[in-house]
């Protein structure tokens, strides 16, 4: 196995998971991106950060970046003599917006991209197979993967993902809160059962939202409606849920992105320029201390820039 000469960079977006009802299988890509950059070098490593989370993560073996670059270089069959690794964080951290599988899906492609022909040894798929068993589930990384909207699970211990179309006038304001919440606590919050009922409504709403993302955007606002998660993580993002019900008594089709606490509005696109959906009008509701973003969906996945 050959090494390429020279840097290598890759950018990954953003993702924001669940989506309202589609628990642990729904997934959409975001266009805010980190940029990972690697060398092999001959011993060592080295790690530079800068942006998100910068001052919180570590620069040893254990970076996930690091962890996930490893891991794929056992599948592709040989480890550098050493590494240098420069991340540009732009996702923030313990959000709700896929920064971990951003972290995992970018170093698998960075070190398939440092090995000669790594696309013929790793295919996306395999990328994309590799990333969830590290993440230990799919719903994040597969849209990081493979961009857009992705369906996602697991069948007979294997991961599966399959893409469903936007329609182009979908797009997100998501309102990023200055505290974080730890995906381990927010699933902590949830129940080991739920009524049949509520059950049933969650599985018609989850297809319906594959529908309305596809060309009925019209109906979001019913098709994002959760029964499962939201409600039971309240006491940990009171805030969150909070804005969510204010948005979605006005019409607005809200729901906390992932495990939260980041709040995601569905929108209409650019040329939505009025009503309480329109981005402009839904930028201006940020609350004090919190961060807004007009994100359009990204249909393209892990990247490797020419």
């Amino acid at each position: 196995m050959t090494f390429v000469d020279g840097p290598v960079t890759v950018t990954v977006p953003a993702t924001s998971a669940n989506l309202g009802p589609g628990f642990d299988s729904l997934g959409l890509a975001l266009a805010l991106r980190d940029t990972l950059t690697a060398e092999v070098t001959h011993g060592g490593l080295e790690v530079e950060i800068s942006g998100e989370g910068a001052d919180g993560v570590p620069r040893d073996e254990s970076h996930l970046v690091v962890r996930s670059m490893r891991a794929a270089f056992d599948v592709l069959g040989h480890q550098p003599g050493g590494l240098s690794l420069r991340c540009d964080n732009v996702i923030p951290h313990a959000r709700g917006l896929g920064s971990s599988s951003a972290a995992i899906v970018g170093g698998i492609a960075l070190a398939r991209a440092l090995v000669a022909g790594g696309t013929l040894v790793m295919d996306d798929d395999a990328v994309f197979r590799l990333a969830a068993e590290i993440e230990g589930h799919p719903d994040n990384v597969a849209p990081a993967c493979y961009g857009g909207f992705v369906i996602s699970g697991q069948e007979d211990g294997a991961f599966y993902a399959a893409r469903s179309t936007v329609d182009p006038r979908v797009s997100a304001v998501v309102f990023v809160p200055p505290t974080g919440v730890e995906t381990k606590l927010a699933r902590g919050l949830l129940p080991a059962t739920v009524p049949h009922a509520e059950a049933a409504a969650n599985s018609g709403r989850t297809a319906l939202l594959v529908a309305a993302l596809a060309g009925q955007p019209e109906l979001l606002l019913t098709a994002t409606r959760d029964y499962l998660h939201q409600d039971y993580r309240e006491p940990a993002m009171p805030d969150s849920l909070a804005l969510v019900k204010e948005l979605r008594a006005d019409g607005v089709p809200a729901i906390v992105s992932g495990a939260g606490p980041t709040v995601l509005a569905f929108t209409d696109g650019p040329a939505a320029s009025s009503g309480a959906g329109a981005p402009h009008q839904l930028l201006d509701r940020c609350p004090p201390g919190w961060r807004a973003h007009h994100l359009e969906v990204d249909r393209a996945g892990v990247l490797v820039p020419a």
